[in-house]
């Protein structure tokens, strides 16, 4: 099967003519890099609105880059281009906050070059880019913005703070509430639930999961398994990045085949939240079904 890697909102952009001018297409759409079934490197472009892959190009490592067209007055507009030939291929990014621009395009980058590196993301309210005082602002402020705008530093352990836990406690709330919270609840992010500090608790009460959980886990581990591996594995640089690729592939609304094979509805692809409340669903069946005997799969 094949395995997304990276997958964000852009269009596509086409050359007007035999000018160097580029128009853009309104068409929504996404990029996606994959590992195919083939062993190779796919680059797709997919209609957000039909679901449909309108472009898939094989890449070869090293043979193509994703860089920024300097000319385009609007500034978010990017060109795959590559060394062993004259092809170009136009987007331009289509999420609305341009601030994850550069870390897209440095993973797309990293994939390119050697697809078989874990893309590398950025924590929640930095971006080196920003950072710095040098560079352009977009935005007219200037320096406005502060140097040191992050009030957490990358520890060496992922313990949570006390506002992340109120966050996690308002998401759980908000989900087993029926939608009947008093207040909007808070973007659901895959990296706030699936953290050390929320899964060693679950490890610790339920041992029977390192058996169950272990056939889905590196070759190279120790056996047999233990709850102390697993705490390992979710404590890893890997597994964040593995948490936080699931997650902006969610964010794209484009997971729904891959969903189904997990026995889970097609609109648990949509997003973050119906994916969770999707398998918060899924528990409940299977936990009745123990309880009641008989259980039927629907599909």
């Amino acid at each position: 099967m094949a395995e997304t890697r990276l997958a964000f909102k852009a269009g596509r952009a086409f050359r007007r003519g035999n000018t160097n001018f580029v128009d853009a297409d309104p068409t929504k759409g996404a990029i996606l890099i994959q590992n195919g079934e083939d062993g190779l490197l796919h680059f797709i472009w997919k209609n957000r609105s039909t679901n449909e892959i309108d472009e898939d190009l094989i890449l070869f490592p090293g043979d193509a880059t994703f860089a920024k067209v300097e000319q385009s007055a609007w500034g978010r507009t990017y060109v795959l281009k590559f060394s062993s030939s004259n092809q170009r291929h136009f987007f331009w990014m289509q999420d609305a906050d341009p601030s994850r621009d550069e870390e897209f395009v440095g993973n797309v980058n990293r994939l390119l070059a050697d697809p078989s590196i874990v893309p590398i993301w950025y924590s929640e309210g930095y971006n080196p880019n920003t950072q710095a005082a040098a560079g352009p602002s977009t935005s007219g402020a200037g320096s406005s913005a502060p140097a040191a705008s992050s009030s957490r530093a990358p520890a060496g352990g992922y313990g949570a703070s006390p506002e992340e836990l109120a966050r996690i406690r308002s998401i759980v709330s908000t989900l087993g509430a029926g939608g009947q919270a008093s207040q909007p609840a808070p973007e659901i992010s895959l990296t706030d639930v699936l953290t050390p500090a929320n899964l060693r608790p679950l490890f610790a009460s339920r041992p029977e999961l390192a058996q169950a959980l272990f056939p889905h886990l590196p070759a190279d581990l120790p056996s047999p398994p233990t709850v102390e591996t697993l705490e390992r594995v979710v404590s890893s640089p890997q597994f964040r990045a593995a948490v936080r690729n699931l997650d902006m592939a969610l964010r794209t609304g484009l997971l729904g085949g891959l969903v189904r094979t997990l026995g889970l509805p097609e609109e648990a692809g949509t997003g973050v939240e119906p994916f969770l409340r999707a398998l918060q669903e899924q528990a409940r069946r299977e936990e009745s079904g123990a309880d009641g005997g008989d259980r039927m799969d629907t599909d």
